[in-house]
């Protein structure tokens, strides 16, 4: 079964409650929709989101085993095997062997954890938004270990290295998908 992203989304509410991970699996979904179109898979748009929204299923209920158990819940409920591994393989080298082939899974990994850091970004900024979010003001930020340590800058430039894009395109790119969300302030 493949989901449309209200039915992701759906899912992804039985398994998460915090508003942060909601927020998080749409901004997420919202940016795969962007790259999709930006990376000449327009057509699979739909499906991009829903596996942006699904993307951390499981680290609400399971932080310990998080994109494994998310591959059971999504196996029973009988989601594509794409959805299932594109999921699984934003973990990569983190809690999974499986490594990011397909761009949409390249996309995924890389742009993960650089919503948070952009979104942090942008929260310190007078407008409080990414609409006039710089990539100078976010490389200044991703400098900082201290600032928004969460996220981590070994993933973000280990996924640009995986796209064959260097850091400064792969910020601005996902601060344009960010600008194109709805459901960043």
């Amino acid at each position: 079964m493949i989901p449309t992203p209200e039915e992701a989304f759906a899912i992804l509410q039985k398994y998460n409650k915090g508003d942060f991970h909601l927020k998080h699996g749409h901004i997420v979904g919202d940016c795969m929709r962007w790259f999709a179109v930006d990376q000449g898979y327009g057509a699979e748009k739909d499906f991009w989101e829903a596996v942006g929204i699904l993307h951390d299923l499981d680290f609400e209920l399971y932080p310990e085993q998080h994109c494994i158990k998310s591959q059971e819940i999504m196996q029973e409920m009988g989601l594509d095997p794409r959805i299932i591994r594109a999921t699984a393989s934003h973990g990569y080298a983190i809690t999974v062997d499986i490594e990011p082939q397909h761009p949409m899974e390249k996309v995924l990994y890389a742009v993960d954890e650089l919503t948070g850091l952009i979104g942090a970004a942008a929260v310190m900024r007078p407008s409080g938004s990414v609409d006039d979010l710089e990539v100078k003001s976010v490389k200044k930020k991703y400098k900082d270990k201290r600032f928004a340590a969460g996220c981590s800058r070994e993933v973000i430039q280990r996924g640009a290295d995986m796209l064959g894009w260097d850091l400064d395109t792969l910020i601005d790119k996902t601060i344009q998908a960010m600008r194109d969300s709805e459901h960043v302030q």
